[in-house]
């Protein structure tokens, strides 16, 4: 429902955000199934990323200024007008980018960054098998993985995406099909296996993500779609 609410307050190290573009992200659907553990009490605001102008600056923040253009990633609250967020998770736009561009990508990109650099440690010559490449996570896995040289990709979604991936030049280097046999596809190229496995489906893809691992090699389970196609939550629990 749209409602009318109270213009939110500022407390001490907060900035309050005039929204002018939101996301809709995996965990906004997570949230709305239910398919997190504590979810907030009815009625809540959804919505954990926006980008916009800062209105109002609170008690003890450093480093803004009213008039801002910035991007933040509140915990919920994000699909309103206007939004107070803690000033750690407001971060100032680079010039000329326009608030639609920062609210699509700020948190698709911030956990592609985390999985490949600080969790998979990625470096040259390494090679990465990334479900659902078709997502927003997925596709920006590919891009930032290709900032590093000679890095191979092992892209796993669903036929019907294949197309739009190509269409859009992705750089996956290896488009293979989830109904597939893509393990036996992945040893043709490189019969030793991958360096690095970004698993958000969890359930029964693991042990083949995990047969296709190199020794020494590192499995990351993030995200976990099976979760509200109807599968236990309890893995994560």
């Amino acid at each position: 429902k749209i409602l009318k609410k109270p213009e939110p307050t500022v407390n001490e190290g907060e900035v309050l955000i005039r929204v002018k573009a939101c996301g809709l992200n995996f965990q906004d659907l997570m949230v709305r199934q239910g398919a997190i553990d504590s979810p907030p009490k009815c009625p809540f605001i959804l919505g954990f990323e926006c980008a916009g102008e800062i209105e109002l600056i609170g008690e003890g923040v450093e480093g803004f200024a009213v008039g801002e253009q910035v991007v933040a990633l509140p915990e919920y609250k994000a699909w309103a007008e206007l939004v107070a967020v803690p000033a750690k998770y407001v971060f100032k736009l680079p010039q000329g980018m326009t608030p639609q561009d920062a609210a699509a990508i700020t948190m698709n990109y911030i956990v592609a960054y985390i999985l490949l650099f600080e969790l998979g440690g990625l470096s040259n010559g390494k090679s990465v098998l990334v479900h659902s490449a078709g997502g927003g996570v997925g596709q920006a896995v590919a891009q930032l993985a290709k900032t590093i040289p000679d890095v191979t990709i092992f892209g796993v979604c669903s036929k019907s995406k294949h197309e739009a991936l190509k269409a859009s030049n992705s750089p996956i280097d290896h488009l293979l099909e989830r109904s597939n046999d893509y393990v036996a596809e992945i040893r043709k190229v490189l019969p030793d296996g991958v360096d690095i496995v970004l698993d958000c489906l969890c359930g029964e893809e693991c042990n083949r993500g995990y047969s296709i691992l190199k020794p020494m090699g590192r499995y990351i389970l993030y995200g976990s779609s099976n979760v509200v196609t109807g599968e236990t939550k309890s893995f994560f629990s």
